[in-house]
């Protein structure tokens, strides 16, 4: 039986979203099949772009509570780097951008 798809983590829908596509690209289900497949796809895709928004939205606010205590300002460079490449695993095109 598969999981709801709004308690799946990220990880999980990804997974199972590349399996979709590996059997819908195969081309040997019947027409209801492959119809089934896209549904349960495309609720794949919506539930990992929520995880990805979940994140941005966590980078941006980490990002934004800075502080002005002598440790933060210690730091903050190697802090802000760590959150540069965790943004840009999340948007490579953000990477290119910089």
């Amino acid at each position: 039986m598969r999981a709801d798809v709004a308690d799946l983590s990220y990880e999980q829908a990804r997974d199972e979203l590349i399996e979709v596509v590996r059997r819908l690209e195969a081309g040997s289900t019947s027409l209801e099949d492959a119809l089934a497949l896209w549904e349960r796809g495309e609720a794949l895709a919506t539930r990992c772009q929520t995880w990805l928004d979940g994140a941005r939205s966590r980078l941006d606010t980490a990002r934004a509570e800075k502080t002005g205590s002598a440790e933060d300002h210690r730091s903050g460079t190697a802090r802000e780097a760590a959150l540069d490449d965790a943004a840009a695993a999340l948007d490579p095109e953000e990477d290119d951008a910089r």
